[in-house]
């Protein structure tokens, strides 16, 4: 009776989809494409997420939620890409990404989140880490014609940044520095060049990182904490966010 129930629950909550490709990005960053009838007309702005149910099929719902932003979806291919990193460890969502094959089944929520471009603004800022990159890059291909974007995205190396759209935002890398409480990425946002009035800024990746980032466009910059938009990803040690 309770599997009966919890499976109702699944249908009513989620989609179900098919990994249909997996591609090697990075040395740690894998797209997985994820198709099925299901996603037919699927509603998504920029920047949005979704939510895969993942793990050992223990829990209430057979596993555990992780949030992945969207990096690409065409009706036309009736199928999402998600772009995600991986950690190391044995957690939940970084297993996932390591392990996931064509042929295997996942659910998941429809797409969600108020993390999208404000077209309005003078200008966008974007600062954050490869976590960030998946949706920095929809974001940026989602900017009006002509509009004005830079900022900062931090990896561990050269040879680990996503192709985002546009070239406006420097790459750094923190070169074996923790990517937690990255002062790399702090400092590459304070050296930046900005216009003299606030834009919109969109700060994504690890949780104390972007608080950091925050505090010095509010606290150093006169920002007004409105216009900065964040969305933390991960952070070590807080479960859900592994």
């Amino acid at each position: 009776m309770r599997r009966t129930l919890a499976r109702r629950l699944l249908d009513r909550m989620f989609l179900t989809g098919e990994v249909v490709e997996v591609e090697q990005l990075t040395a740690r960053m894998r797209r997985v494409r994820i198709g099925g009838g299901e996603l037919s007309g699927l509603r998504w702005t920029p920047g949005q997420h979704v939510r895969l149910l993942v793990g050992d099929g223990s829990g209430p719902l057979g596993g555990v939620l992780r949030t992945y932003s969207i990096w690409q979806y065409d009706p036309a291919w009736e199928a999402v890409e998600l772009i995600g990193y991986d950690h190391g460890g044995d957690s939940p969502g970084a297993s996932w990404v390591r392990n996931a094959r064509p042929g295997q089944e996942i659910a998941f929520n429809r797409p969600d989140g108020s993390f999208v471009v404000r077209p309005e603004a003078s200008y966008h800022l974007f600062a954050g880490e490869e976590t960030a990159s998946v949706a920095f890059g929809a974001m940026l291909r989602a900017l009006p014609e002509g509009a004005r974007a830079c900022g900062v995205v931090e990896a561990e190396g050269p040879g680990e940044h996503l192709d985002l759209p546009g070239g406006g935002l420097v790459r750094v890398s923190r070169g074996g520095a923790p990517a937690a409480r990255s002062e790399v990425l702090v400092n590459a946002v304070r050296e930046l060049d900005l216009p003299a009035g606030p834009g919109v800024a969109y700060l994504a990746g690890e949780a104390r990182t972007i608080q950091a980032v925050r505090a010095h466009l509010v606290g150093e910059r006169g920002w007004n904490r409105r216009d900065v938009r964040t969305k933390p990803f991960w952070t070590p040690g807080r479960k859900g966010m592994d």
